[in-house]
């Protein structure tokens, strides 16, 4: 009898918390986005509790009006490194641009961190949406959504090529004989394209699940595509079950049309559960979090979304002005969501600004029942794989999650109570991808082998 599917979960580790004013809630910590002892003690509940995986984010620009946490964080790979050593089986996955970044130092990096943490590497490759990214990076524009989309999807061909560099029984090291490596099993990529020229080889061999795991997250149809070609898991964030359920079976359906199975792809939207012991609880909660950002910190918040508009010229209290062409080519699907509902929900500028600043997802704020409810309809329904625990404020919006949630989900048989493996991608039920080269001496083995 086949398995019976399996809920997966990650959590965001975004320092104070997602919220933007997270850092003056009194429960949070001041400086968690550089307080490494804060971090390792959020990857030891996330684990504990048998979350798959633990996610850093990341950006390459700030003014004085960024998210707070954006200001002063750590950078993904250094922190994850940190965190492979007070860990064993959750999955370590990380941001990395693909606009600002070489694909053999990338393909390094992850290699790396995956041996490290003994095959629990991911990395979130992103086109990096902040315009301004270009000015540290001695770029005189930032480019386009779609030119930058075609350099990720190259960028990503040549990664996985090198992470292909050894075959896996390469490294001989017999000290008898001094033979350190087979070197008919180095395999050198010899990539020229339209814009990458790598020769090769990889200076690291691949780890215990083959290669890291590719995350995207992108919600544009050069984003789906994107993942549905090459990425492993998406992060996602819907409004309603029913457009959650369009996007999971859209992204799959692409996957399939490449010749892959609907299975290889994991879909996690994010949610940002808030939950109290009755309904009312929760609400208050809710309110106290809202309650922490300024109007104007609001309004500077929804100006990112826009190449940095100043919203403050308008009235707060009347409709948002026509947004018309406006909206930022980095954070493409995001603005075109914030134009719909401002537009189909009437909004007022200050309505909007706030709504933008502390989403809610209706069915995840409440009690521990009612949100473990929302969750299995999502999943059963599929709309999801698995979901993105944000928290609007740490720890404590995950201690609650970890404490009220999870035992709810776990009865339910809906999550695991054990890990099932050691891996990133065991964990995820995704396979070990065969080195290309062995395939290809596989094949012609076999054809030599044939009568």
């Amino acid at each position: 009898m086949a398995n019976k599917r399996q809920l997966k979960l990650g959590t965001m580790l975004h320092g104070a918390g997602g919220h933007m004013a997270a850092w003056r809630h009194p429960q949070a910590v001041i400086d968690a986005s550089v307080n490494v002892e804060f971090y390792k003690s959020l990857v030891k509940s996330a684990e504990a509790a048998k979350f798959d995986l633990v996610f850093v984010a990341d950006g390459l620009y700030i003014t004085e009006k960024s998210h707070p946490n954006f200001l002063n964080r750590f950078e993904p790979i250094t922190i994850l490194s940190a965190l492979a050593s007070v860990s064993s089986k959750i999955g370590l996955v990380g941001t990395l641009s693909t606009s600002y970044s070489d694909p053999y130092t990338v393909a390094r990096q992850f290699a790396s961190l995956d041996l490290i943490s003994n095959g629990r590497a991911g990395w979130n490759a992103v086109t990096s949406p902040l315009e301004g990214s270009a000015f540290n990076y001695s770029r005189d524009e930032h480019p386009s959504h779609e030119l930058r989309y075609r350099i990720a999807n190259e960028f990503l061909q040549v990664a996985k090529g090198l992470w292909d560099s050894w075959e896996d029984d390469a490294f001989i090291r017999n000290r008898e004989t001094g033979q350190f490596i087979d070197p008919a099993k180095m395999h050198r990529l010899d990539h020229k394209g339209e814009f990458f020229s790598i020769q090769g080889p990889l200076n690291i061999a691949r780890s215990r699940q083959g290669q890291p795991l590719i995350f995207q997250a992108g919600s544009s149809e050069a984003g789906k595509d994107l993942a549905a070609k090459e990425a492993d898991a998406v992060f996602t964030g819907h409004e309603s079950l029913e457009e959650a359920k369009r996007f999971y079976k859209d992204v799959k359906e692409r996957a399939v049309a490449y010749g892959r199975s609907p299975e290889d792809i994991k879909i996690f939207p994010g949610i940002n559960p808030i939950i109290g012991e009755t309904v009312e609880e929760a609400e208050r909660k809710y309110q106290e979090i809202a309650g922490l950002v300024s109007i104007e910190d609001a309004l500077n918040y929804l100006g990112r979304y826009f190449d940095h508009f100043d919203f403050s010229q308008y009235p707060l209290d009347e409709p948002v002005p026509d947004l018309g062409a406006l909206g930022s080519e980095g954070f493409k699907s995001t603005s075109d969501w914030i134009k719909r509902i401002a537009k189909e929900e009437n909004l007022t500028l200050r309505q909007l600004a706030l709504r933008v600043t502390t989403p809610r997802k209706e069915g995840f704020i409440g009690t521990p029942v009612q949100v473990a409810d929302h969750i299995q309809q999502w999943f059963e329904e599929e709309a999801a794989d698995g979901f993105m625990i944000g928290s609007a404020v740490l720890p404590v919006g995950l201690n609650d999650f970890i404490q009220y949630v999870v035992p709810i989900l776990q009865e339910r048989g809906l999550f695991r109570t054990e890990y099932e493996h050691d891996t990133l991608r065991g964990n995820l039920g995704l396979p070990i991808p065969a080195n290309r080269y062995t395939i290809a001496r596989e094949l012609r083995a076999a054809a030599v082998a044939r009568p």
